[in-house]
């Protein structure tokens, strides 16, 4: 028998109606005090009515929590659920959704089924194990993550097809969430936080958010965001000119110089607008990683040879290739109309041993395959 674990987040969805822009906090309780109703428990009784309907309860064996978070709804559909998490039905908060979550993995559940919106598949992705596979029906207001099916009926769809054996893939997709506070503020700032292992049909699974059309400061932070979580401690870091890389200076606190190349170490600034024989005393001194970070000329896309000459072929060769850090929004990238970036580093060799595909941080942990020419 098919092993089915449900959560339901009953508030999930609730602030939308109210304009209010997601569920998360003070926004749940401001819906319900204005008469919201609720969403999500409606939204699963679809998805579970495709399942009871082309299966029967005999087929699937569904463990659950007790009342709104899915005992509910498994029994209006003609469930016979088995109840593993204790919690508090009427009063149900995202440690709930994570408790629960862990317990039905550790029952067995061959596929872990929930009814939210993205914060709620941040919970889950909190909770359970690189393994599980984990199916969203979609019921909340910010839908950026490509864990959910396109509508509940889709979901309970993909279920009866993993329940009759055919041939579903499985593959791990991304769990993506805004900052509900900066979208009221009228910011858009979709967040990378994991990956969770879901059942794949192309028909009935929907995709992970295009954001659209950038906005170029916005951008600019999540470059900035992404450059901080992965700086490392004791490295080097020799941020080239230009308003990207400046972007993380100022996010930073730190002096920048626009148009010229700064020092920076464990989040300080060693150095300003550098020359390059400065550059060569400071690595002289220092016998750890080097890493560049440069973005390319607007327009033209030359990456090494223009405004940054302070960047020798030594220094270039210090650091290595593979420490390049190249960032560009993909406004930058997309006004190349397809010709690479280019490098004139005054050193031939060195310029065709830079050559071919290299990572372009793009936006939050977003990153393209883009060729040096």
């Amino acid at each position: 028998m098919f092993t089915l674990g449900l959560i339901v987040n009953p508030l999930a969805g609730i602030g939308g109606p109210a304009a209010l822009k997601g569920s998360d906090g003070e926004a749940a309780a401001e819906a319900l005090r204005d008469g919201a109703g609720l969403r999500a428990p409606e939204r699963a009784v679809r998805a579970l009515e495709v399942i009871f309907n082309a299966l029967g309860g005999d087929a699937v064996s569904v463990l659950t929590c007790p009342g709104l978070m899915g005992e509910s709804v498994a029994r209006q559909c003609g469930f016979v659920p088995e109840l593993v998490c204790e919690t508090d039905p009427l009063n149900t908060r995202p440690e709930d959704t994570e408790q629960a979550a862990r317990v039905l993995e550790n029952k067995g559940v061959d596929l872990l089924l929930f009814v939210g919106g993205d914060g709620t598949a941040r919970n889950i992705c909190n909770a359970v194990s690189p393994n599980q596979p984990v199916l969203g029906v979609p019921a909340g207001v910010k839908m950026h993550s490509g864990v959910y099916a396109i509508t509940p009926e889709a979901a309970g769809e993909v279920v009866c097809r993993l329940i009759r054996a055919d041939l579903v893939d499985i593959r791990r997709q991304e769990v993506r969430d805004i900052d509900e506070e900066a979208f009221r503020r009228g910011r858009v700032m979709s967040r990378y936080y994991g990956e969770l292992l879901v059942p794949e049909e192309g028909r009935f699974v929907q995709q992970v958010k295009d954001g659209g059309r950038e906005v170029e400061a916005l951008v600019v932070d999540e470059i900035a965001d992404t450059l901080m979580e992965e700086m490392e401690d004791d490295t080097l870091y020799l941020v080239g000119p230009g308003s990207t890389t400046a972007g993380l200076m100022a996010a930073m606190g730190l002096d920048n110089t626009l148009l010229g190349v700064d020092l920076v170490r464990n989040g300080q600034l060693l150095a300003g607008d550098v020359s390059a024989g400065q550059i060569e005393q400071a690595l002289g001194e220092f016998n750890g990683p080097v890493s560049i970070i440069i973005t390319p000329i607007g327009g033209q896309g030359i990456l090494l040879g223009r405004g940054n000459q302070q960047l020798t072929p030594a220094i270039i060769r210090r650091a290595g290739r593979e420490n390049l850090i190249v960032v560009a929004t993909k406004t930058k990238i997309t006004e190349l109309a397809g010709r690479p970036l280019m490098v004139d580093s005054n050193d031939p060799q060195l310029d065709r041993e830079l050559a071919g595909y290299v990572p372009v941080l793009t936006g939050y942990r977003d990153r393209i395959l883009y060729p040096i020419g």
